[in-house]
């Protein structure tokens, strides 16, 4: 019951009062709404101009002929996920692959050569240079995000990161060509500031694209 509660603190089981309850319930979500535009507004004024480096970074990679390469864990991988598929499904079809979607690679990777391997090795048997890397952590320390990363840098691939709180390893100088950092502890906030972020950058993306703009 502890954890139910952090998660949702409004429903105390003690209460008999239903429309209490609901008036707590309706506060809850109000917060969390001005919490995710408070976070949003705060992504948009610390990365603005990063995000249009990574809208450009993808354009002459599509135009070069080059793919993107999404991954995540979790919730994280939906995200990955959603970019493959608003590239891939879009007026005008882009090239790109989701490494979570290939499930027997992925179980035969993390039961054969470990976990953290599990996008580095698609990263090498799919990666070329010029291709984009787009991972996404909430904390920026994701041992296999990361590794995918470095290999990526190793072949010749672009980089592209979305994380959370204070950037973790992917903040580190170099560690990736572009960093998107979502500036709060809670994971749920940081993936819808995520979300915003990325969406925004592909539709800078797609603006480029049909101006045929650098």
């Amino acid at each position: 019951m502890s954890g139910l509660a952090d998660l949702y603190p409004f429903l105390d089981s003690s209460r008999a009062d239903a429309d209490a309850t609901l008036l707590d319930a309706r506060r809850s979500a109000l917060q969390k709404a001005d919490d995710i535009a408070a976070l949003r507004m705060a992504v948009w004024e610390r990365h603005a101009d990063d995000l249009v480096t990574a809208a450009r970074l993808l354009a002459r990679s599509f135009r070069a002929g080059g793919k993107v390469l999404a991954f995540g864990n979790g919730g994280s991988a939906t995200d990955g996920r959603d970019l493959v598929i608003d590239l891939a499904s879009g007026p005008h079809p882009l090239p790109a692959i989701d490494l979570t979607q290939d499930y027997a690679m992925v179980t035969a990777v993390a039961n054969d050569v470990g976990f953290d391997k599990i996008f580095s090795r698609q990263i090498i048997a799919h990666g070329m240079a010029g291709d984009v890397a787009v991972g996404f952590s909430t904390s920026g320390e994701s041992r296999n995000v990361n590794e995918a990363f470095a290999q990526a840098r190793r072949q010749g691939l672009r980089t592209i990161g979305f994380s959370g709180n204070q950037g973790g390893r992917m903040a580190e100088p170099g560690f990736v060509d572009v960093l998107i950092v979502a500036p709060s502890p809670h994971n749920t906030r940081v993936q819808e500031a995520q979300a915003t972020a990325c969406h925004t950058m592909l539709a800078m993306l797609r603006a480029l694209l049909c101006g045929d703009a650098e």
